[in-house]
């Protein structure tokens, strides 16, 4: 039986995310880690005559969540412009995957329509903390593939 060899991993911290807002493509070196997901949203169907209870997709929801490093003002600026304006500023996000060292090459995932949920501290300090980090949460309208990964270029016997 075939089975991935593990030089075709693709190590965690090697690619890049870029965030869109206004036209102006912005590069976030400070961050830690970022997730995204799509929940499949289904209801029960039950029908007279089994016991079988089916499922019906019917939507899905779309977030994501991340961490990054205290001291970007990106995530700041967009709560401060909600609490001004009332009007929540939206952003894309290009995810790249890249690690030179595999043989599945490059994926790009952009994520359009963002816009921030849930709680972003405005002010951070911390005795105990070298450096200091926070989590932050998105939701997302839209997301298309723009570069696929290859099938590894060899699998092991």
């Amino acid at each position: 039986m075939a089975y991935l060899l593990a030089k075709d991993t693709v190590n965690g911290a090697e690619g890049s995310i870029v965030i869109t807002q206004n036209g102006v493509n912005t590069v976030v070196a400070s961050m830690r880690n970022i997730t995204t997901n799509a929940e499949i949203q289904s209801s029960d169907m039950r029908v007279v005559g089994t016991r079988t209870i089916q499922n019906k997709n019917n939507g899905v929801k779309q977030t994501g969540t991340g961490n990054i490093y205290y001291g970007s003002n990106i995530f700041t600026d967009m709560v401060l412009q909600y609490i001004q304006t009332g009007v929540m500023p939206e952003f894309d996000i290009q995810i790249t995957n890249y690690d030179p060292a595999t043989s599945v090459g490059t994926q790009v995932i952009a994520y359009y329509g963002c816009t921030l949920t849930g709680t972003v501290p405005m002010s951070i300090l911390n005795s105990e903390e070298a450096m200091l980090n926070y989590d932050f949460n998105f939701a997302y309208t839209r997301v298309a593939r723009l570069t696929a990964f290859n099938d590894p270029a060899q699998l092991g016997q």
